[in-house]
């Protein structure tokens, strides 16, 4: 039997959400670069089906997609295993429904899937909505007793790692559970938000931030959620840190960091690292303008940061940012180097670094010129004072 059939066979003898989890976990490995032999050809015989059948491989399914609606605003594709603060991986959604419908409410679980699939099957949507949030209520009770008892963090990541070899379950999970508690007032910050902010400029960061100051007062814990909805409706993603050096006294990152909104600078280094892992994929698949794309992005990203906060390499920030930049910079060096000298990549190209050009130089004069004027004003200040 040809190893086509053999694969074909092996996987029709799987239910479909063993089918979707298995994409799930091969895509995540891919990103993070694992090399699995075979994993090509599952993964190719995987994604026909699931095209041919009309469904996406993050979709769960009825029941699932009501029990995790609150987290929508928060889903982030991909493989990363770093922290990405305020967002949840897509990709952890189908494990964490397999432990709470095996171990850790399994009766419940399935009551509330008969009793979801019969208001579905009658398009009782209120119905269907008020059945969600009950059983939303129990599992978050429930996972306060097993996470606060003698042992249940270390057992529920242990039987998570059942479901998924993702390092990032369980930190997905505890995220899972801070918003179900929050959800009233997530939803409610959201939907003040603009559908998208195209200009991030003084007036509408004051705008936002006034909401997030609010929303920071009752929910200080839940902070990183609010931020990544600001973030996710971002025309330019970096601007996120100026609503932290905007409140700082000045660019030395100690400054920054004392501001109550200096995650927003992870955050956007969260960023810099999934565009690492997707630029990895797309050269390895020989996607040349799609890794362009990433980066240029990344690059903007890299001197947005340089300029608007003192990062030194010793500096917490800036040690991440430099390793960051330097496997970035192998990547692109391992791309190009395939190709001869007198050949031009695009991916060498400077113009990617628009800070680099004229106008990117002038603008960097600009904040200059900026910055000693500000440090004049608090010398004489000080001087006065």
């Amino acid at each position: 039997m040809l190893l086509v059939d053999r694969i074909g066979e092996f996987l029709r003898r799987l239910t479909p959400l063993a089918r979707s989890n298995l994409l799930t976990e091969l895509e995540r490995l891919e990103v993070c670069d694992a090399e699995i032999p075979g994993a090509a050809a599952v993964l190719e015989k995987l994604r026909a089906e699931l095209r041919a059948g009309g469904q996406t491989a993050e979709r769960a399914g009825n029941p699932q997609r009501y029990f995790f609606a609150p987290l929508e605003p928060l889903l982030v594709d991909g493989g990363a295993e770093h922290a990405n603060s305020g967002r949840i991986l897509r990709g952890s959604l189908v494990p964490i429904w397999e432990w709470i419908s095996r171990d850790l409410l399994p009766t419940m679980s399935r009551d509330y899937a008969t009793e979801m699939n019969r208001l579905i099957a009658a398009d009782n949507q209120p119905g269907a909505r008020r059945t969600a949030a009950t059983f939303q209520t129990k599992v978050v009770k429930s996972l306060e007793n097993t996470l606060g008892s003698s042992g249940g963090a270390d057992q529920t990541r242990a039987r998570l790692a059942i479901y998924t070899a993702s390092r990032a379950a369980f930190g997905d999970l505890t995220k899972m559970l801070s918003v179900l508690r929050a959800q009233d007032a997530l939803a409610k910050f959201n939907e003040a938000l603009p559908a998208t902010i195209n200009k991030f400029d003084d007036a509408r960061l004051a705008k936002i931030k006034e909401l997030l100051d609010a929303f920071r007062k009752r929910n200080p814990e839940e902070i990183p959620f609010a931020l990544a909805m600001v973030a996710k409706r971002l025309k330019t993603p970096w601007q996120l840190i100026r609503l932290a050096t905007k409140a700082a006294s000045s660019k030395s990152a100690a400054d920054v960091a004392a501001t109550p909104y200096a995650v927003t600078v992870s955050m956007v280094l969260d960023r810099v690292e999934d565009k690492r892992s997707t630029l990895r994929v797309a050269l390895r698949n020989e996607r040349i303008l799609v890794a362009k794309e990433i980066l240029t992005e990344v690059y903007n990203t890299e001197y947005a940061l340089q300029v608007r906060i003192d990062l030194p390499d010793e500096s917490e920030w800036g040690a991440r940012l430099r390793n960051l930049m330097d496997s970035i910079a192998a990547l692109v060096e391992a791309e190009v180097s395939r190709f001869p000298d007198n050949v031009g990549h695009v991916l060498g190209s400077r113009s990617l670094r628009g800070h680099e050009t004229l106008v990117g130089r002038l603008t960097y004069l600009a904040w200059k010129g900026r910055d000693a004027v500000s440090g004049g004003a608090s010398y004489w200040k000080k001087l006065v004072s």
